[in-house]
């Protein structure tokens, strides 16, 4: 079996499991502006053409720490069916077009916010802050709201995976898969 289709199989089962949780949340490492590290809980897009999928603000730390240094971590923990997901790989910025198609699917309210916040900046006065989502909301009851142009979407293509499914007996099983040439290599690891 592939990475992407274990990483599929794996997903969908906690998704059917999951009551109250976020499956698609995951933990973003980056390396940090001030050389250390850097990580943030951010939500998968969806996995494509065999990458993960997120989005955001371009300018954030997040944003800046990519394009600093393209090579990141995504970890995602699944407590109801007791696995984790690892992943290394490269973030490349996707096209306008494809942003464009991210933003739009997002709730209006998440649009709102992405348009109005800096989002990680200080923020001063919260009450100026909630008086513009309003003020921008009311108008809106439109359709369309434009995607600020500093939001993007990111491809992460990975070179390695591991995956972990915890036992009691803690015999842990662990699977890494990682990119030779092309080609998945796959491997035990001991737990």
């Amino acid at each position: 079996m592939n990475p992407f289709d274990l990483f599929s199989n794996w997903y969908r089962e906690e998704l059917e499991r999951n009551t109250n949780a976020i499956p698609a949340a995951c933990c973003l490492s980056t390396a940090g502006l001030d050389g250390y590290p850097n990580a943030r809980f951010v939500a998968l897009k969806e996995v494509k053409d065999e990458s993960f999928i997120l989005t955001g603000s371009l300018q954030t730390r997040k944003g800046k720490e990519i394009t600093m240094s393209s090579k990141i971590a995504l970890t995602f923990w699944w407590t109801n069916t007791q696995r984790q997901v690892r992943i290394q790989g490269e973030a490349t910025l996707l096209s306008n077009q494809m942003a464009d198609g991210y933003f739009q699917a997002r709730p209006m309210d998440a649009q709102i916010i992405s348009t109005i916040s800096k989002q990680g900046q200080a923020l001063e006065n919260p009450e100026l802050l909630q008086r513009q989502f309003y003020a921008f909301e009311r108008p809106v009851e439109r359709a369309f709201i434009p995607r600020p142009p500093d939001w993007g979407a990111y491809m992460v293509k990975p070179i390695r995976l591991e995956f972990m499914a915890f036992k009691n007996s803690r015999f842990h099983e662990r699977v890494l898969y990682q990119l030779d040439h092309g080609k998945w290599v796959t491997s035990l690891l001991q737990p």
